[in-house]
Parts: structure tokens; sequence; C-alpha cells
């Protein structure tokens, strides 16, 4: 800072009040790293060591469970019994001369 006659000069460092490094910048990137490389961890992991009960949970895994020949689901229902078949005809009835289909 100087003084030229009345006037006072600042430079820019004493008018912002600090100095300007860019170190924020790399405080955000190193952060950023930080939070892919540990999101990613914790999903690889687990990923990893996924055994064969929790592969008949997705659908690859009950693609390659009904390739192998076997028809052991381990609990997995297939057939919900519905084996009365019913047409939109059977459930259509009139009620006050309206067409009224149940559900």
């Amino acid at each position: 800072m100087h003084k030229e006659g009345e006037e006072i000069h600042i430079d820019e460092t004493e008018a912002s009040g600090g100095s300007k490094e860019g170190v924020v910048r790399w405080v955000l990137a190193g952060g950023l790293l930080l939070a892919v490389i540990l999101l990613s961890i914790t999903w690889i992991i687990p990923a990893m060591t996924t055994g064969d009960v929790e592969e008949e949970g997705t659908v690859s895994g009950q693609i390659s469970s009904m390739e192998d020949g076997s028809s052991d689901t381990d609990s997995i229902v297939t057939d919900l019994g519905d084996d009365e078949v019913t047409t939109q005809q059977d459930r259509t009835t009139t009620e006050d001369g309206l067409e009224v289909v149940k559900n």
C-alpha cells in the first residue's frame, strides 16, 4: 500500500485479504477422487464375495441355474397355482343397464 498525494493505492493481495494460491481446487479434486474410490470399494468387494445363494436372487443367477438343468429353486415361488383361467366375459355383468367388469 502506498500513497500518491491524496490517493491511497492498494495492490490486489491486500484488497482481497488473502492470497490466491488455488488450494481450493486441489482440495475439491482430492475429495472427489476419494469419494469415487470409497464408493467403488463399497460395491466391488460385496460383488466379489457374492455366493451361490445371493446369485439366485438376481435374474442372471436364475437364468444360469435354469440352464444347469436343476429344478430346485430354493424357496423361489414360480407357480402361484392359478389353474383357473377366467375371461373378461366371465367377469362381465349388467347392473342398472350398465356393463360392469369385476376384478
